[in-house]
């Protein structure tokens, strides 16, 4: 049933563990997938190797340990602002980058220190960046809300209005002709905006390579979906165009739904909704306990029966992919990797006055860049890379 069996290689995973064969490779089966307006859809028999799953699994471990970490620093009050975790919603990320190709790109909401990672960026960048560190990918001036890299558009405050840059996007891809697709996602609270329904009608009608995700993670704030939605069937709310549901909790599912939606883009068959039914565990920001509007119980039979961490682990551990010494390694590895990258970005220093105007333009046309009143005027600098800049 587990596939190809052969001996474990000898890596810095398995150095000091006993020789014993592990598989290659394995099937496993997902939660069937809901589909709108699709004949047929994903196949629910999904294979992982051993690579993919350690590499997955350590991905996954990063963000919670990232996101946990972030949320002590706020609680400290080193960080300041807004502050979105993203704990519980994990393999949303991994499971969609995963079946993306270079020439892809992102853009998502305000929760974003996760695709953040996944999509490049070191999580000493992101604490630097949260921390209003000059070693931060927006060098200490976008924090939690506003992260980019190349291809990643971010990280956006206002509800919903990345899903028509998004559309955007896309039709950019199709303009220049790389091949590639544009994934834009929001959230179940943001699933009801007019803008989301008026970029579902131009992407249909121009078939732009989109691929739309609702991360429902069931509360649009304090607000659960069954009481902000007449249809929670997010699915099926692009109306003319495909639609897939998705089990968010997998890992697996993500990636393999994610490869369908993407090869309908490729083929002119876009755009495609996907909703991903996830949790998250912190409450909306940090400024929520997240506990007046759901009890701790039902936190904890999400964390007990549905984490993506402890499922893929059970799956790697009962398919015999690795040892459970192996995934202890990884977990040192990445306590040790976010720890340093934590004394790091306090140790860090922040931008000077005189950089706070700049680089908010890639070609400034204007003499001078205004400052709190209209008498105020800054002078403004290049000093960071171009990103996304073509």
């Amino acid at each position: 049933m587990w596939g190809n069996r052969t001996s474990m290689p000898i890596t810095r995973l398995s150095r000091h563990l006993w020789s014993k064969n592990l598989s290659t490779e394995a099937n496993f089966e997902t939660k069937p997938f809901k589909l709108h307006r699709l004949e047929e859809g994903p196949s629910t028999n999904v294979s992982l190797t051993r690579d993919d799953a350690l590499l997955f699994y350590r991905k996954l471990q990063t963000i919670r340990r990232m996101e946990t970490t972030a949320g002590n620093l706020y609680k400290e009050k080193a960080i300041r602002g807004f502050c979105h975790l993203y704990s519980g919603q994990e393999a949303v990320a991994v499971g969609m980058k995963a079946a993306m190709e270079k020439q892809d790109s992102v853009i998502t909401a305000y929760r974003a220190h996760g695709w953040t990672y996944v999509m490049g960026v070191s999580p000493f960048s992101i604490l630097s960046e949260l921390l209003g560190r000059k070693s931060g990918c927006a060098r200490g001036k976008g924090g939690s809300m506003h992260m980019y890299c190349e291809n990643f558009y971010g990280g956006n405050g206002i509800v919903g209005a990345q899903v028509p840059l998004g559309a955007g996007i896309a039709l950019a891809h199709q303009y220049k002709g790389d091949g590639g697709v544009n994934i834009a996602l929001y959230g179940d609270g943001a699933a009801n905006q007019g803008q989301l329904f008026e970029a579902f009608n131009m992407a249909k009608l121009w078939k732009l390579p989109s691929i739309f995700v609702c991360e429902n993670n069931g509360y649009g704030m304090g607000t659960s979906a069954e009481r902000a939605a007449a249809n929670t069937n997010y699915y099926t709310r692009g109306d003319m165009i495909p639609g897939i549901w998705v089990d968010g909790m997998d890992v697996l599912a993500v990636r393999e739904a994610t490869r369908f939606a993407r090869q309908m883009c490729a083929e002119e068959k876009g755009p495609v909704v996907l909703e991903t039914v996830t949790y998250r565990y912190s409450g909306h920001s940090m400024s929520d306990p997240g506990t007046s509007y759901r009890t701790r119980e039902e936190i904890q039979e999400v964390r007990a029966h549905r984490d993506p961490i402890h499922s893929l682990k059970d799956k790697i551990l009962q398919a015999e992919l690795a040892t459970a010494e192996e995934l202890k390694v990884i977990d040192t590895d990445v306590k040790e990797e976010i720890d340093r990258a934590v004394k790091d970005a306090k140790a860090d220093g922040e931008i000077s006055m005189e950089e706070l105007p700049a680089d908010i333009y890639s070609e400034n046309l204007e003499p001078y860049i205004r400052g709190i009143t209209a008498v105020d005027k800054l002078k403004h600098l290049n000093i960071g890379s171009r990103v996304n800049y073509a």
